[in-house]
């Protein structure tokens, strides 16, 4: 068995990172939950590349203990994109799912709103490239809010719809994590895949929409998961590609604790500001990070794992595409349907968050 020294890209820390042994402290309290009614999510559509790197591959390659890997995660397998792809390539594919199950075209939107933290390049945008290349006339605007970007790309096409800025908007979450993790990383590399999902928002009846969703965000839990090199901050050196900081770093034990953490209360947040129970929502999908994650806090919360959707044990943390994907195979599985009542929860990097329960 390979073993496995302390590694570059965590021994280095260019500013004082938190302790994993202490969580980020809140500054503020949760922004207040708001409404947003009388839009509708319609249809789902997703893609996963059609590489399929499961545990025992990473055994065999890299030497990774496969039954760690379950035990720690619950993740399988996970998917990683070709060498040709990007993320932009992704996102069509799932926008092309979308037209397809739903029957509607790009000409049938006016209004692009898209969630990723691994953009094809820094400019021009990802949401640009994936707009042109879908014949989509309209705006294009890109989100990044890391693991909760499909839900802060979500609200903010709702919004749009809201207001009467937008007839039909579609919204794509999607992420290429495997061209940003480091090979080497037992904590990091087996966690993620890549993937993406699209779903559109449009007007809906007045009982349809977010009965109570929270964005937020806490930005002194940044340097708990983060990309150090590779913007504006700190281009990267050679000397900075050798040491790895161009790879993604996170402290795990933190993140995990604040991700248990921000689960459960904005889960509640959202429900008692709906005056709802937990027993009153017939289906709950977290972002697909950890299943140890998403098991505790539903616990806390005694929630029956029967009304929690996972697959994660297929394709890993695809960030961004994560709940759109579970989306798409929640409705092919007829556990969503009209009138249904949904939690959706995502949360990651920034330290940022996007928890609602919707109307269907």
């Amino acid at each position: 068995m390979r073993q496995f020294p302390l590694l570059t890209n965590i021994e280095r820390s260019p500013a004082p990172m938190p302790s994993a042994d202490h969580a980020p402290e809140r500054t503020s309290p949760r922004p207040p939950c708001r409404t947003l009614m009388g839009v509708k999510i319609v249809g789902a559509g997703k893609y996963v590349p059609d590489q399929v790197i499961d545990n025992h591959h990473l055994h065999a390659r890299l030497g990774f203990d496969s039954d760690w890997i379950v035990k720690r995660t619950g993740i399988l397998e996970r998917r990683h994109a070709a060498p040709h792809q990007a993320t932009s390539d992704l996102c069509v594919e799932a926008a092309q799912d979308l037209f397809a199950k739903t029957g509607l075209s790009a000409k049938d939107c006016d209004l692009l709103v898209l969630g990723t933290f691994t953009p094809d390049m820094s400019f021009p945008s990802t949401a640009c490239i994936v707009q042109d290349r879908l014949g989509l006339v309209g705006p294009a605007i890109e989100v990044e809010a890391a693991c909760a970007g499909f839900m802060y790309a979500l609200i903010t096409a709702a919004a749009y719809v809201k207001a009467g800025l937008s007839e039909r908007a579609l919204v794509i979450g999607g992420d290429t994590n495997s061209r940003i993790l480091n090979p080497d990383d037992i904590k990091t590399y087996p966690l993620f895949g890549d993937g993406a999902g699209a779903v559109f928002v449009e007007p809906g009846s007045p009982e349809q929409g977010f009965l109570a969703y929270s964005l937020g965000s806490d930005g002194h839990g940044g340097p708990l998961l983060m990309r150090e090199c590779c913007g504006s901050r700190r281009p990267p050196t050679p000397q900075d590609l050798a040491e790895g900081r161009h790879y993604m770093f996170m402290d795990g034990r933190a993140v995990f604790r604040w991700a248990v953490s921000i689960l459960c209360d904005t889960i509640q947040d959202v429900l008692k500001a709906a005056q709802l129970q937990t027993s009153d929502i017939d289906l709950y999908i977290a972002h697909q990070a950890n299943i140890r994650i998403i098991n505790a806090a539903i616990d806390v919360l005694h929630i029956p794992r029967s009304k929690v959707f996972n697959n994660l044990e297929k394709y890993g943390n695809t960030s961004a595409g994560s709940i759109p994907i579970a989306l798409e195979e929640a409705l092919a599985e007829g556990r969503i349907r009209e009138g249904s009542l949904v939690v959706l929860s995502g949360f990651g990097a920034g330290l940022t968050w996007g928890t609602a329960v919707v109307r269907w």
